[in-house]
Protein backbone atom coordinates (compact mmCIF):
# COMPACT_ATOMS: atom_id res chain seq x y z
CA UNK A 1 0.00 0.00 0.00
CA UNK A 2 1.31 3.41 -1.28
CA UNK A 3 0.45 6.43 0.99
CA UNK A 4 1.20 9.88 -0.20
CA UNK A 5 0.38 12.71 2.72
CA UNK A 6 0.60 16.75 1.93
CA UNK A 7 0.79 19.06 4.63
CA UNK A 8 1.36 22.80 5.16
CA UNK A 9 -0.37 26.15 4.84
CA UNK A 10 0.69 26.12 1.18
CA UNK A 11 -0.19 22.49 0.05
CA UNK A 12 -3.62 22.43 -0.29
CA UNK A 13 -6.04 20.41 2.58
CA UNK A 14 -4.77 16.95 4.20
CA UNK A 15 -5.38 13.91 1.74
CA UNK A 16 -4.67 10.41 1.61
CA UNK A 17 -4.25 8.19 -1.58
CA UNK A 18 -4.10 4.65 -0.41
CA UNK A 19 -6.07 1.13 -1.20
CA UNK A 20 -8.23 1.53 2.30
CA UNK A 21 -11.00 4.06 3.21
CA UNK A 22 -10.70 7.49 2.69
CA UNK A 23 -9.51 10.33 5.48
CA UNK A 24 -12.09 13.12 5.53
CA UNK A 25 -10.02 16.35 4.36
CA UNK A 26 -9.61 19.04 6.82
CA UNK A 27 -9.60 22.76 6.24
CA UNK A 28 -6.30 24.77 5.14
CA UNK A 29 -3.98 25.84 8.11
CA UNK A 30 -6.73 24.53 10.85
CA UNK A 31 -6.33 21.83 13.07
CA UNK A 32 -9.26 19.94 15.67
CA UNK A 33 -8.16 20.07 19.14
CA UNK A 34 -10.98 19.20 22.02
CA UNK A 35 -9.12 21.78 24.21
CA UNK A 36 -11.38 24.24 22.26
CA UNK A 37 -14.49 22.98 23.54
CA UNK A 38 -15.74 24.31 26.92
CA UNK A 39 -16.15 22.55 29.79
CA UNK A 40 -20.44 23.03 29.77
CA UNK A 41 -20.34 21.41 26.08
CA UNK A 42 -18.83 18.33 27.42
CA UNK A 43 -20.91 18.32 30.63
CA UNK A 44 -23.80 18.55 27.61
CA UNK A 45 -23.04 15.78 25.58
CA UNK A 46 -22.31 13.29 28.60
CA UNK A 47 -25.65 13.90 29.70
CA UNK A 48 -27.10 13.95 26.36
CA UNK A 49 -25.91 10.53 26.13
CA UNK A 50 -27.73 9.63 29.63
CA UNK A 51 -31.43 8.29 28.26
CA UNK A 52 -32.64 8.02 31.48
CA UNK A 53 -31.53 11.91 32.57
CA UNK A 54 -32.92 12.93 29.58
CA UNK A 55 -36.19 11.29 30.08
CA UNK A 56 -36.18 12.51 34.05
CA UNK A 57 -35.40 16.28 32.79
CA UNK A 58 -38.39 16.16 30.20
CA UNK A 59 -40.54 14.96 32.68
CA UNK A 60 -39.36 18.02 35.27
CA UNK A 61 -39.84 20.43 32.41
CA UNK A 62 -43.24 18.67 31.73
CA UNK A 63 -43.83 19.46 35.58
CA UNK A 64 -42.95 23.27 35.73
CA UNK A 65 -45.07 23.47 32.59
CA UNK A 66 -48.04 22.19 33.97
CA UNK A 67 -47.38 24.61 37.48
CA UNK A 68 -46.96 27.80 34.94
CA UNK A 69 -49.69 27.34 33.37
CA UNK A 70 -52.49 25.43 36.02
CA UNK A 71 -55.56 28.13 35.65
CA UNK A 72 -55.53 27.19 31.92
CA UNK A 73 -54.82 23.42 32.18
CA UNK A 74 -57.44 22.99 34.76
CA UNK A 75 -61.01 22.37 33.89
CA UNK A 76 -62.16 23.83 36.88
CA UNK A 77 -61.05 26.46 39.65
CA UNK A 78 -59.66 24.43 42.85
CA UNK A 79 -61.84 25.28 45.33
CA UNK A 80 -64.97 25.44 42.92
CA UNK A 81 -67.53 22.92 44.51
CA UNK A 82 -70.58 20.87 43.66
CA UNK A 83 -71.76 18.76 46.41
CA UNK A 84 -74.45 16.37 44.35
CA UNK A 85 -71.23 15.11 43.00
CA UNK A 86 -69.54 14.11 46.60
CA UNK A 87 -67.03 11.47 46.16
CA UNK A 88 -67.67 10.65 42.30
CA UNK A 89 -65.26 8.29 40.66
CA UNK A 90 -63.02 9.21 37.67
CA UNK A 91 -64.34 9.14 34.27
CA UNK A 92 -62.12 7.90 31.03
CA UNK A 93 -62.24 9.26 28.03
CA UNK A 94 -64.20 7.86 24.79
CA UNK A 95 -63.79 8.41 21.26
CA UNK A 96 -66.84 7.02 19.87
CA UNK A 97 -70.75 7.07 20.04
CA UNK A 98 -73.01 4.50 19.21
CA UNK A 99 -75.82 5.33 17.45
CA UNK A 100 -79.14 2.95 17.50
CA UNK A 101 -78.45 1.72 13.92
CA UNK A 102 -75.20 -0.66 14.98
CA UNK A 103 -72.89 2.27 13.59
CA UNK A 104 -70.53 4.95 15.38
CA UNK A 105 -69.76 8.98 15.11
CA UNK A 106 -66.75 9.61 16.78
CA UNK A 107 -67.58 11.98 19.62
CA UNK A 108 -64.65 12.77 22.04
CA UNK A 109 -66.56 12.65 25.49
CA UNK A 110 -66.89 11.06 29.05
CA UNK A 111 -69.77 9.29 30.46
CA UNK A 112 -72.00 10.35 32.92
CA UNK A 113 -72.95 9.37 36.73
CA UNK A 114 -76.04 7.44 38.18
CA UNK A 115 -76.84 7.23 41.47
CA UNK A 116 -77.16 4.37 43.49
CA UNK A 117 -78.08 3.93 47.26
CA UNK A 118 -75.66 0.98 49.24
CA UNK A 119 -78.10 -0.28 51.43
CA UNK A 120 -75.11 -1.69 54.09
CA UNK A 121 -73.67 2.00 54.37
CA UNK A 122 -77.24 3.60 53.81
CA UNK A 123 -75.09 6.30 51.33
CA UNK A 124 -75.63 7.00 47.86
CA UNK A 125 -72.90 6.28 45.48
CA UNK A 126 -71.69 7.61 41.91
CA UNK A 127 -71.10 4.85 39.17
CA UNK A 128 -70.77 5.35 35.53
CA UNK A 129 -73.53 5.78 33.54
CA UNK A 130 -72.88 4.13 30.19
CA UNK A 131 -75.81 5.42 28.61
CA UNK A 132 -75.04 9.04 29.65
CA UNK A 133 -72.75 10.82 27.21
CA UNK A 134 -70.75 14.03 28.05
CA UNK A 135 -69.30 15.68 25.35
CA UNK A 136 -65.93 17.81 26.16
CA UNK A 137 -63.74 19.63 23.84
CA UNK A 138 -60.20 21.94 23.94
CA UNK A 139 -60.20 25.22 24.31
CA UNK A 140 -63.62 25.72 25.89
CA UNK A 141 -65.10 27.99 27.58
CA UNK A 142 -65.03 28.14 31.71
CA UNK A 143 -64.58 29.81 34.67
CA UNK A 144 -63.36 33.04 35.12
CA UNK A 145 -59.48 33.27 35.59
CA UNK A 146 -56.30 35.52 35.96
CA UNK A 147 -53.64 33.85 34.16
CA UNK A 148 -50.73 34.47 36.31
CA UNK A 149 -52.73 36.74 38.48
CA UNK A 150 -52.68 39.78 35.06
CA UNK A 151 -53.89 38.43 32.13
CA UNK A 152 -57.97 38.01 32.30
CA UNK A 153 -58.66 34.95 30.93
CA UNK A 154 -61.82 32.25 30.83
CA UNK A 155 -60.29 29.13 28.66
CA UNK A 156 -59.44 26.42 29.37
CA UNK A 157 -57.40 23.50 27.47
CA UNK A 158 -59.95 20.66 28.12
CA UNK A 159 -63.77 21.06 29.58
CA UNK A 160 -67.14 20.03 29.32
CA UNK A 161 -69.13 21.79 26.27
CA UNK A 162 -71.95 22.65 28.72
CA UNK A 163 -70.25 23.78 31.90
CA UNK A 164 -73.39 22.05 33.71
CA UNK A 165 -72.20 18.98 32.55
CA UNK A 166 -70.08 16.91 35.21
CA UNK A 167 -66.10 15.88 34.59
CA UNK A 168 -64.14 14.19 36.91
CA UNK A 169 -61.25 12.71 35.06
CA UNK A 170 -59.49 11.97 38.56
CA UNK A 171 -62.92 12.18 40.27
CA UNK A 172 -64.24 14.54 42.85
CA UNK A 173 -63.67 14.92 46.82
CA UNK A 174 -65.31 15.19 49.76
CA UNK A 175 -66.73 18.44 48.70
CA UNK A 176 -67.48 17.31 44.87
CA UNK A 177 -64.07 19.67 43.89
CA UNK A 178 -62.32 18.47 40.86
CA UNK A 179 -59.37 16.15 41.86
CA UNK A 180 -57.73 17.14 38.64
CA UNK A 181 -57.82 20.37 39.10
CA UNK A 182 -56.28 20.81 42.62
CA UNK A 183 -53.42 18.34 41.66
CA UNK A 184 -52.65 21.04 38.81
CA UNK A 185 -52.71 23.43 41.50
CA UNK A 186 -50.92 22.02 43.40
CA UNK A 187 -47.87 20.94 41.11
CA UNK A 188 -47.73 24.90 41.03
CA UNK A 189 -46.84 25.50 44.83
CA UNK A 190 -44.80 21.78 45.57
CA UNK A 191 -42.65 22.23 42.90
CA UNK A 192 -41.93 26.11 43.27
CA UNK A 193 -41.22 25.60 46.86
CA UNK A 194 -38.48 23.06 45.83
CA UNK A 195 -37.05 25.63 43.99
CA UNK A 196 -37.55 28.46 45.85
CA UNK A 197 -36.20 26.51 49.64
CA UNK A 198 -33.26 25.05 47.78
CA UNK A 199 -32.07 28.67 46.35
CA UNK A 200 -32.23 29.94 49.68
CA UNK A 201 -29.91 26.68 50.85
CA UNK A 202 -27.58 26.88 47.90
CA UNK A 203 -26.79 30.76 49.24
CA UNK A 204 -26.43 29.77 52.87
CA UNK A 205 -24.29 26.51 51.94
CA UNK A 206 -22.33 28.10 48.95
CA UNK A 207 -21.08 30.94 51.33
CA UNK A 208 -20.56 29.32 54.67
CA UNK A 209 -19.00 26.68 52.80
CA UNK A 210 -17.23 28.72 50.71
CA UNK A 211 -15.85 30.76 53.99
CA UNK A 212 -15.30 27.90 56.28
CA UNK A 213 -12.90 26.26 53.25
CA UNK A 214 -10.72 29.22 51.98
CA UNK A 215 -10.22 30.42 55.36
CA UNK A 216 -9.75 27.46 57.56
CA UNK A 217 -8.65 27.90 61.19
CA UNK A 218 -11.76 29.29 64.46
CA UNK A 219 -13.46 30.58 61.29
CA UNK A 220 -13.73 26.89 59.97
CA UNK A 221 -14.44 25.66 63.14
CA UNK A 222 -17.32 27.96 64.66
CA UNK A 223 -19.14 27.21 61.66
CA UNK A 224 -18.75 23.08 61.07
CA UNK A 225 -20.12 23.29 65.02
CA UNK A 226 -23.03 25.71 63.61
CA UNK A 227 -23.44 22.63 60.95
CA UNK A 228 -22.85 20.31 63.41
CA UNK A 229 -25.81 22.06 65.93
CA UNK A 230 -27.99 22.35 62.69
CA UNK A 231 -27.86 18.50 61.85
CA UNK A 232 -28.63 17.01 65.11
CA UNK A 233 -31.74 18.85 65.99
CA UNK A 234 -34.51 16.28 65.56
CA UNK A 235 -36.65 17.49 61.82
CA UNK A 236 -40.32 16.76 63.29
CA UNK A 237 -40.14 18.49 66.86
CA UNK A 238 -38.19 21.10 64.92
CA UNK A 239 -40.77 22.13 62.08
CA UNK A 240 -43.97 21.75 65.40
CA UNK A 241 -42.36 24.37 67.05
CA UNK A 242 -41.36 26.50 64.04
CA UNK A 243 -44.97 25.97 62.60
CA UNK A 244 -47.36 26.58 65.76
CA UNK A 245 -44.93 30.07 66.18
CA UNK A 246 -46.87 31.10 63.02
CA UNK A 247 -49.41 33.58 63.58
CA UNK A 248 -53.37 32.17 62.76
CA UNK A 249 -54.01 35.30 61.04
CA UNK A 250 -51.16 35.59 58.04
CA UNK A 251 -52.38 35.20 54.62
CA UNK A 252 -51.59 31.97 52.77
CA UNK A 253 -49.29 33.83 50.88
CA UNK A 254 -46.91 34.75 54.25
CA UNK A 255 -47.53 31.13 55.07
CA UNK A 256 -46.13 30.27 52.05
CA UNK A 257 -42.91 31.62 52.62
CA UNK A 258 -42.76 30.87 55.91
CA UNK A 259 -42.74 27.29 55.67
CA UNK A 260 -40.40 27.70 52.56
CA UNK A 261 -37.89 29.50 54.85
CA UNK A 262 -38.30 26.23 57.33
CA UNK A 263 -37.56 23.97 55.20
CA UNK A 264 -34.70 25.92 53.94
CA UNK A 265 -33.09 25.91 57.30
CA UNK A 266 -32.52 22.50 57.52
CA UNK A 267 -31.21 21.82 53.59
CA UNK A 268 -28.05 23.71 53.53
CA UNK A 269 -25.55 21.81 56.04
CA UNK A 270 -24.92 18.94 53.60
CA UNK A 271 -24.25 21.45 50.66
CA UNK A 272 -21.90 23.09 53.03
CA UNK A 273 -19.70 20.23 53.64
CA UNK A 274 -19.05 19.68 50.35
CA UNK A 275 -18.40 23.12 49.56
CA UNK A 276 -15.99 22.82 52.23
CA UNK A 277 -14.47 20.19 51.02
CA UNK A 278 -13.34 21.08 47.66
CA UNK A 279 -12.52 24.56 48.75
CA UNK A 280 -9.97 22.76 51.20
CA UNK A 281 -8.77 20.43 48.49
CA UNK A 282 -8.44 23.73 45.87
CA UNK A 283 -7.42 26.67 47.75
CA UNK A 284 -3.38 25.24 47.77
CA UNK A 285 -3.65 24.18 43.37
CA UNK A 286 -1.55 25.78 41.41
CA UNK A 287 -3.87 28.25 39.53
CA UNK A 288 -4.93 29.66 43.11
CA UNK A 289 -1.74 30.37 43.89
CA UNK A 290 -1.00 31.91 41.02
CA UNK A 291 -4.09 34.26 41.45
CA UNK A 292 -2.67 34.93 44.72
CA UNK A 293 0.72 35.99 43.68
CA UNK A 294 -0.58 38.36 41.22
CA UNK A 295 -2.87 40.02 43.76
CA UNK A 296 -5.91 39.29 43.45
CA UNK A 297 -8.15 39.81 46.44
CA UNK A 298 -9.99 37.03 48.77
CA UNK A 299 -13.19 37.46 47.42
CA UNK A 300 -11.93 37.47 43.92
CA UNK A 301 -9.89 34.27 44.76
CA UNK A 302 -13.35 32.90 45.89
CA UNK A 303 -15.77 33.74 43.58
CA UNK A 304 -13.62 34.15 40.55
CA UNK A 305 -11.10 31.10 40.73
CA UNK A 306 -12.31 28.43 42.61
CA UNK A 307 -15.64 28.64 42.80
CA UNK A 308 -16.52 28.55 39.27
CA UNK A 309 -14.53 25.10 38.92
CA UNK A 310 -17.18 23.84 41.42
CA UNK A 311 -20.18 24.99 39.42
CA UNK A 312 -21.06 21.70 37.85
CA UNK A 313 -20.56 19.62 40.67
CA UNK A 314 -22.88 22.44 42.77
CA UNK A 315 -25.63 22.15 40.25
CA UNK A 316 -25.53 18.67 40.38
CA UNK A 317 -25.84 18.92 44.27
CA UNK A 318 -28.86 21.59 44.20
CA UNK A 319 -31.00 19.18 41.74
CA UNK A 320 -30.84 16.17 44.07
CA UNK A 321 -31.52 18.85 47.17
CA UNK A 322 -34.89 19.28 45.61
CA UNK A 323 -37.02 16.76 45.84
CA UNK A 324 -35.92 16.46 49.81
CA UNK A 325 -37.65 20.09 49.30
CA UNK A 326 -40.72 18.76 48.22
CA UNK A 327 -40.96 15.35 50.47
CA UNK A 328 -40.63 17.83 53.41
CA UNK A 329 -43.71 20.04 52.35
CA UNK A 330 -45.34 17.35 51.40
CA UNK A 331 -44.98 15.80 55.03
CA UNK A 332 -45.25 19.04 57.11
CA UNK A 333 -48.66 19.48 55.07
CA UNK A 334 -49.65 16.35 55.66
CA UNK A 335 -48.64 16.45 58.83
CA UNK A 336 -51.19 19.56 59.58
CA UNK A 337 -48.69 22.08 60.13
CA UNK A 338 -47.77 23.24 56.80
CA UNK A 339 -49.00 24.46 54.49
CA UNK A 340 -53.49 25.19 55.06
CA UNK A 341 -56.66 25.47 52.76
CA UNK A 342 -57.39 27.45 50.91
CA UNK A 343 -53.75 26.98 49.60
CA UNK A 344 -53.12 23.87 47.45
CA UNK A 345 -50.38 21.90 47.09
CA UNK A 346 -50.17 17.87 47.11
CA UNK A 347 -49.25 17.79 50.69
CA UNK A 348 -52.38 19.40 51.41
CA UNK A 349 -54.58 17.40 49.04
CA UNK A 350 -52.86 14.05 51.23
CA UNK A 351 -54.21 15.84 54.46
CA UNK A 352 -57.13 16.12 53.39
CA UNK A 353 -57.88 12.87 52.41
CA UNK A 354 -56.19 11.46 55.36
CA UNK A 355 -59.88 9.24 56.77
CA UNK A 356 -61.33 6.15 56.85
CA UNK A 357 -64.23 6.96 54.37
CA UNK A 358 -61.78 7.78 51.67
CA UNK A 359 -59.31 5.03 52.38
CA UNK A 360 -62.28 2.58 51.53
CA UNK A 361 -64.80 4.29 48.91
CA UNK A 362 -62.21 7.12 47.24
CA UNK A 363 -58.59 5.50 47.17
CA UNK A 364 -58.21 8.05 44.50
CA UNK A 365 -57.34 11.00 46.48
CA UNK A 366 -54.64 9.30 47.98
CA UNK A 367 -53.48 7.60 45.00
CA UNK A 368 -53.17 10.62 42.74
CA UNK A 369 -50.96 13.07 44.73
CA UNK A 370 -48.84 10.33 45.96
CA UNK A 371 -48.48 9.05 42.29
CA UNK A 372 -47.79 12.65 41.77
CA UNK A 373 -45.13 12.76 44.58
CA UNK A 374 -43.08 9.71 43.81
CA UNK A 375 -42.62 10.83 39.80
CA UNK A 376 -41.59 14.02 40.67
CA UNK A 377 -39.11 13.08 43.33
CA UNK A 378 -37.54 10.13 40.89
CA UNK A 379 -37.38 12.52 37.88
CA UNK A 380 -35.28 14.68 40.23
CA UNK A 381 -32.88 12.10 41.93
CA UNK A 382 -32.72 10.40 37.87
CA UNK A 383 -31.89 13.95 36.41
CA UNK A 384 -29.72 14.75 39.80
CA UNK A 385 -27.53 11.16 39.13
CA UNK A 386 -27.64 11.94 35.50
CA UNK A 387 -25.95 15.64 36.33
CA UNK A 388 -23.34 14.16 38.67
CA UNK A 389 -22.08 11.54 36.09
CA UNK A 390 -21.69 14.27 33.43
CA UNK A 391 -20.05 16.73 35.48
CA UNK A 392 -17.63 13.81 37.15
CA UNK A 393 -14.33 15.06 35.06
CA UNK A 394 -12.75 11.22 35.79
CA UNK A 395 -15.82 9.49 34.39
CA UNK A 396 -15.13 9.03 30.56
Amino acid sequence: MSTHETFGAHAGPLHTVADGPSISPLKQGKTVSTAAIGPWRLVAGKLVRQKVAMVAGAIILFLYLVGLFAEFLAPALPMTSRPQYTYAPPQGFSFFVEKPDGSSEFNFHVKGYKVEIDKVALRRTFVVDETKVVPIGFFVKGAAYDLWGLIPMNRHLIGPLNQNDPMYLLGADRLGRDVFSRLVYGTRVSMSIGLVGVAMSLILGVVLGSISGFYGGWVDTLIQRVIEVVSAMPTIPLWLGLAAAIPLTWSPVNVYFVITIIVSLLGWTSLAREVRGRFLALRSEDFVVAARLDGSSEARLIFRHILPSLTSHILAVVTLAVPTMIVAETSLSFLGIGLKPPVVSWGVLLQDAQNIRTVATAPWLLIWPSLAVVVAVLSFNFFGDGLRDAADPYDN
